[in-house]
């Protein structure tokens, strides 16, 4: 008797999308949604994406669609790969099936509302179980995933059946997935990290080296953690593929768009133009000053985050940045990361 294979539906076809698309059609029924009919064509007829993800083929079992019923019907596992601004209307449309889990894979905040893609995909799916709706977050640049360069991700779901069961559909020889429970952390960290890059994009552009890159990714680490641990997350997750290894990949990588911001930044090109020249979205254009408003509300403090939002805005030229946060006050390095304080009695206070 021929085995049925579990339904997967991605919904957006960008180079990541594509990818993960690619990899879960080794073991699922998998259809990728794409809202551009050129997309569709062209994997059908080349087995390529060869608008945002070209030169590299897809499984061959990979199916493709530009209607979205046809590619969440029956699907056990929905996947989200639209950027973070669009979720909201793109969920508008959508009909999940009740008991899918939902993977989050953008990694951004909502402008206005500075809520987290779950939080958004909640709202949106109100009768759906919160504990199955969850997040993929690592170092993965989707040219390495999809070429098949060892790599590792993160999936966290409250639920742990459903982060081991979408763990054991995406894992392979190339790509070890590991699980948590710690959503928050997993988002934050995923989220940050993109502003982050656009600082260190910055500074590459601007032809500083090493000591400059690696103070900007642990102080940008620090930054991420606090305002995670503020919201809730835990802080070992930011130690690890969600924080420091997603930090390391994109803050380093030419492959990464956020850093290639940055180093356009550098060179003078203004951000409406160079947003106008990307064929892919670049997160932390959209994200950082939704960071910094949401770090205000919980009242901790981002320096790196608020220059790339001054940056961004017009209000600070690239080496003006710099000297912003050269020039800060001095104080401990820990400052802002330590536990709070306990009263005798072992609570905090």
């Amino acid at each position: 008797m021929t085995s049925v294979l579990p339904r997967v539906g991605v919904v957006g076809a960008g180079g990541w999308g594509t990818t993960l698309a690619s990899l879960f059609a080794a073991r699922a029924d998998t259809l990728l949604w794409a809202r551009e009919p050129e997309v569709v064509a062209s994997l059908r007829e080349t087995g390529q994406n060869e608008i945002f993800l070209p030169g590299l083929p897809v499984s061959p079992a990979l199916r493709s669609t530009n209607d979205l019923d046809e590619a969440l019907a029956d699907a056990e596992l929905v996947v989200l790969a639209v950027p973070a601004q669009h979720l909201r209307s793109v969920m508008a449309d959508l009909d999940v099936p009740p008991t899918a889990i939902v993977l989050n894979v953008a990694k951004g905040l909502e402008a206005g509302s500075c809520k987290r893609m779950t939080e958004v995909i909640a709202e949106m799916l109100p009768h759906h179980e919160p504990d199955r709706i969850g997040v993929l977050s690592g170092p993965n640049l989707a040219r390495e995933v999809m070429s098949g360069h060892p790599s590792a991700t993160c999936v966290a779901f409250a639920d742990p059946d459903a982060a081991e069961r979408t763990r054991d559909l995406l894992m392979r020889d190339t790509l070890r997935v590991y699980t948590s429970e710690d959503v928050i952390g997993c988002e934050i960290g995923g989220a940050v990290k993109n502003v982050i890059a656009i600082a260190s994009g910055v500074a590459d552009g601007l032809g500083y080296g090493m000591n400059t890159r690696a103070a900007l990714l642990t102080r940008g680490l620090a930054e991420l953690t606090r305002l995670g641990v503020a919201l809730g997350g835990r802080p070992l997750t930011f130690l690890g593929l969600a924080g420091n290894g997603d930090l390391i990949a994109t803050c380093s990588s030419p492959q990464s768009r956020n850093f290639r911001v940055g180093r356009m930044l550098a060179d003078g090109i203004p951000i409406d133009t160079i947003v106008k020249q990307m064929t892919m979205v670049a997160e932390g254009v959209a994200t950082a000053p939704v960071v910094v408003a949401l770090a205000e509300r919980v009242g901790v403090e981002l320096p790196i985050a608020g220059a790339v939002t001054a940056l961004l805005s017009g209000r600070h030229r690239p080496a003006e940045l710099v000297t912003q946060l050269m020039t800060r006050d001095p104080k401990p390095e820990a400052a802002g990361l330590e536990p709070a304080p306990t009263s005798t009695d072992g609570r905090s206070r």
